[in-house]
């Protein structure tokens, strides 16, 4: 029994599927199975059963759910101790949707780490809504910025508002028809059900023939200047192509749709002191200017929490 296979399992219980608790900690499907079937073969219990919404936890299961997790937060303390006691800088993880990630992720770790010196590194990794609450509470992450996660009272956790902007459609010109017939063009955080892209095109009722899935929201963009269909997103992120001409904004029943960026960490006498630090950063103006103006975008591809690397090692 590892620490890697326990983070496996307590994912796969929370998130619902094998494939998800894969998507969260960046791995194959058929590596968490193994670390599946490695727990299954070791208490001699299945510990997980097919059920009609997901994967659920037997009776051994759910009382290992409970220990596990306090077992992987553990893990996380303890590298983190050590590597204080070798005096190398603490790490906070920042996670969020993929839009967020590619406009802020990268300016806010680069301006929050210059601002802590050499006693801090802040990573940045994408995560969908729900991943970020489970990711969270169980210190496999530790901020969520974005929309507020799945609420889940059991997880603990402290969400508060940060940013607010609009979520508009954009496009090189309007379409005719009903939107549902548009082309639809997202970033993953746009195919994510429970982000707020998501709901606006259920709410649309635009079918999955009609939405295609871009790797970064400066991909679905550029697809959109070029005709290929509408694009949402967060309107003072598309500010620089907006003032160009590149795109305009399209008039859609439901938009412009408000959006509050929260900040979601674990209770104040649970976090790590860095990642209060950060928290408290995200209120100053400087961090308001970041948000508000993030710049171009980097690919967020550039950007994955050590979890998703490591804990696979």
């Amino acid at each position: 029994m590892t620490l890697t296979q326990l983070s496996a399992f307590v994912l796969v219980v929370r998130l619902g599927t094998v494939k998800a608790a894969a998507a969260a900690l960046g791995v194959s499907e058929p590596a968490v199975s193994q670390a599946i079937t490695a727990l299954r073969r070791h208490f001699g219990d299945q510990l997980l059963v097919r059920g009609e919404n997901g994967m659920v936890p037997t009776a051994a299961g759910s009382r290992l759910l409970g220990v596990a997790a306090q077992m992987v937060a553990l893990g996380t303390e303890a590298e983190a101790a050590v590597r204080s006691a070798q005096g190398a800088a603490e790490v906070v993880r920042l996670i969020g949707p993929s839009d967020v990630v590619e406009f802020v992720g990268g300016p806010l770790a680069e301006a929050f780490s210059a601002r802590s010196g050499r006693r801090v590194e802040v990573t940045a990794g994408v995560a969908g809504v729900a991943e970020m609450a489970v990711l969270v509470s169980h210190r496999l992450a530790d901020l969520a910025l974005g929309p507020v996660p799945v609420e889940d009272r059991s997880l603990r956790l402290v969400s508060e508002p940060v940013f607010r902007g609009r979520l508009v459609v954009l496009a090189a010109e309007r379409p005719c028809g009903a939107p549902s017939a548009w082309p639809w063009l997202v970033d993953p955080a746009g195919a994510d059900p429970e982000g707020e892209v998501g709901r606006l095109l259920a709410r649309l009722a635009v079918p999955e023939s009609r939405m295609q899935v871009f790797p970064n929201q400066t991909a679905a963009w550029e697809a959109a200047a070029r005709g290929a269909g509408v694009a949402p997103g967060m309107a003072h992120l598309a500010a620089p192509r907006l003032r160009r001409g590149e795109l305009q904004v399209v008039q859609v029943p439901g938009t412009p749709l408000p959006v509050v960026w929260h900040a979601t960490t674990l209770p104040p006498d649970r976090r790590a002191p860095a990642t209060g630090s950060l928290r408290r950063y995200l209120s100053t103006p400087e961090a308001m200017t970041l948000l508000g103006s993030p710049g171009a975008g980097v690919p967020p591809s550039r950007f994955r929490p050590p979890v998703h690397v490591t804990i696979w090692s």
